[in-house]
């Protein structure tokens, strides 16, 4: 054990909690591919060989993806990568469709079932990959009479269910381009996302249900339709009431595209980089960058990290809990690629009890369940034992993403929900539509560790200067490119602003925003945004260490940290916390949390104040927004330290304007 390996363990970090028998890797798709490999005269002696390989030959890496997953497509004859970042081109001269590839199973295997449904009001059911193509054939059929074709968009306002996944297929068949938001979402932030794309056609639902209540969406639909340009074409969804008369110029979905019997769709194949969606970063300042994906580089990536890294195969039951305004509900749609069962659940992962998401697993036997890493948490502080409580039989991962997943949460999963099941936590994020780091079956899970490097994924940590470290904290970059990098961002024709986003602070390089140190044996810890980082006395700090000790505390519900310091002058470290039902900032709890703090972390990390709040402002995909709190303390007014569309509560920011004079150092 090395001294970084050391220091991490004194944290808790590191306990080997699952490591693969000799069967798991036998029958592994990653061990298939190795295999596969060496028949074509590419020896890899393990996952680190292999990792290596990719890495150093990425156009023979991807070339071989594309190969051993038998793409539908055209790949050509131009050379599988050519440029160097940001410039770079993939597969040029190759065409292929993305729906196409995710609907091969219905002309193999109609019958096998495509999605399950599930939600709060109770609509659930089931569709087959043959029943599945002949809805999309149908809505392909129907956006096509509204003037639907290559490269226009069509932007869809609904929850997870069936339609928006049926929806994303037809509207890629035609070459179109996909955009989606939750109907949970306020009109602005809808109009800030959409309004830059200008769809042809927006897919809209009448309302949604969480959390045990219904919430109509007619008001607000008027409120964008009245601000996007166009107008577009308007679908309607019919999700908490009964199907009306629509209203002047406004189809309904159940009647779109049924003026023909066509049952298969038709496939525009188009160039590798020929954009498949658009995506938003979940920023707080400007308006949300809108990411554009190929529709090449999503199928690569999706079917390596579904099949090498989750280690999923065509009939296992795929979920991820999600909503259709994160970048995880287009990496479940991916399911379909590798020949998944996906589980699609409409409400809240709480209601009307915390375990729902178990009870759902044990209910569709759900083979792979992925969450947010807050859920985890909040099961572990419930007290829950999903294991004794419900028939996980048939589930052998867990997924989790969206924030760093702390140790005790790891080892309550394999305490208490299942012993023998492979735990991955990954992070990447919507930049990429997948995971830079994350697990594989053929690495053991250690407590609060990142297992390894994706492949294809030439993850380093680099220091100020630009150079690799390990063992210390530094900036993730990539050195090599991925093929679902975006294709650019819309409205930014000469790439100004995508090279501004991830290319400024090393040319060439790719530099994600998070703070990671990378162990020795390519393993890695996650520690938070690097710009919300707690440098006290030139010690530097993820703020995931920092809740990872506050939350601990039964009494403490969420937690924010802030540290006001700035160039050439030390700040005041100031701490927020929502405390649970029944709790107070007393003396007593004030003092623990410094005593822990400072046994946890160091001296240097004992907020000089803690203060109560009513909540914590997060972003729309759940992000805690520790930076425009920041601005806020050293004197922004909070309408401008963040776009307040931008936000999942806007008077939870708005609240923090009352410290501002707490910020400078006494």
């Amino acid at each position: 054990m090395d001294a970084s390996e050391g220091d991490l363990a004194s944290r808790g970090y590191g306990a080997t909690l699952w490591e693969p028998d000799d069967k798991t890797v036998r029958n592994a798709r990653v061990t298939h591919f190795i295999r596969w490999l060496a028949s074509r005269g590419i020896a890899t002696g393990g996952y680190q060989d292999l990792w290596q390989w990719s890495v150093t030959q990425p156009g023979e890496f991807w070339t071989a993806v594309w190969d051993y997953f038998d793409v539908l497509g055209d790949r050509g004859d131009g050379p599988a990568l050519a440029g160097t970042m940001p410039e770079v081109r993939w597969f040029e001269g190759s065409t292929l469709n993305y729906a196409r590839n995710a609907l091969r199973t219905a002309w193999t295997d109609p019958s096998r079932t495509a999605i399950i449904f599930d939600s709060e009001r109770g609509r659930a059911g089931s569709l087959t990959y043959g029943e599945l193509a002949a809805q999309v054939a149908r809505v392909a059929r129907g956006l096509r009479s509204l003037g639907v074709g290559r490269g226009d968009r069509v932007a869809a306002l609904l929850p997870n269910v069936p339609e928006a996944v049926i929806g994303l297929l037809a509207v890629a068949s035609l070459g179109a381009i996909w955009s989606s938001c939750s109907p949970d979402f306020g009109a602005r932030s809808v109009i800030d996302r959409f309004a830059q794309i200008e769809p042809k056609v927006l897919i809209a639902c009448d309302g949604y249900a969480y959390n045990g209540k219904e919430y109509s969406r007619a008001q607000m639909l008027d409120e964008v339709l009245a601000e996007l340009p166009g107008p577009p074409a308007v679908v309607m969804v019919n999700l908490i009431g009964e199907p009306e008369q629509p209203a002047p110029g406004v189809l309904n979905w159940d009647g779109l595209g049924t003026e023909g019997d066509q049952h298969e769709p038709d496939f525009e194949e188009v160039p590798f980089a020929h954009p498949l969606w658009v995506v938003y970063s979940s920023g707080t300042t400007g308006l949300p960058k809108p990411i554009m994906h190929g529709h090449g580089g999503v199928v690569l990536e999706h079917l390596k990290a579904l099949s090498f890294h989750q280690d999923l195969r065509p009939g296992d039951v795929f979920a991820w809990y999600t909503t259709t305004g994160w970048m995880m509900w287009n990496y479940l749609a991916g399911g379909l690629l590798s020949g998944l069962t996906i589980v699609l659940y409409d409400g809240s992962a709480s209601y009307p009890q915390t375990g729902r998401l178990w009870q759902l697993s044990a209910e569709y036997g759900i083979t792979y369940l992925g969450v947010g890493a807050p859920y985890l948490v909040a099961c572990m502080k419930a007290g829950l034992e999903p294991g004794q409580e419900h028939d996980l039989g048939a589930l052998r991962a867990i997924g989790s993403t969206g924030s760093p997943l702390p140790p005790e949460a790891f080892d309550w999963v394999y305490r208490d929900v299942k012993p023998d099941l492979l735990l991955g936590s990954f992070s990447g994020g919507t930049d990429i539509c997948t995971g830079f780091v994350g697990p594989c079956p053929l690495l053991p899970v250690r407590s609060g560790i990142i297992s390894g490097r994706c492949l294809g994924a030439a993850v380093e940590s680099w220091d100020e200067d630009g150079k690799p470290v390990t063992g210390q904290v530094g900036e993730l970059v990539l050195t090599q490119p991925m093929p679902s990098m975006p294709v650019g961002f819309w409205s930014d024709p000469d790439g100004a602003r995508y090279r501004e986003s991830y290319f400024d602070m090393y040319p060439g390089i790719w530099r994600h925003g998070d703070w990671i140190e990378m162990l020795p044996d390519g393993a890695c810890v996650i520690y938070g945004r690097s710009d919300a980082t707690l440098n006290r006395g030139g010690v530097r700090m993820g703020t995931s260490e920092f809740y990872r000790a506050v939350e601990a505390f039964e009494e403490v519900a969420d937690s924010l940290v802030v540290d006001t310091g700035r160039l050439g002058a030390e700040g005041r470290l100031i701490l927020f916390v929502v405390l649970a039902g029944g709790a107070e900032l007393d003396d007593d709890l004030t003092g623990r949390l410094r005593s822990a703090l400072r046994a946890q972390l160091s001296p240097r990390h004992v907020p000089n104040e803690i203060h109560q709040v009513p909540g914590i402002p997060r972003t729309l995909s759940g992000k805690k927004l520790e930076v425009p709190v920041r601005k806020i303390l050293l004197g922004t007014e909070p309408e401008r330290a963040a776009d307040p569309n931008a936000l999942a509560d806007p008077d939870a920011l708005r609240y923090y304007g009352r410290f501002q004079g707490d910020a400078e150092p006494s």
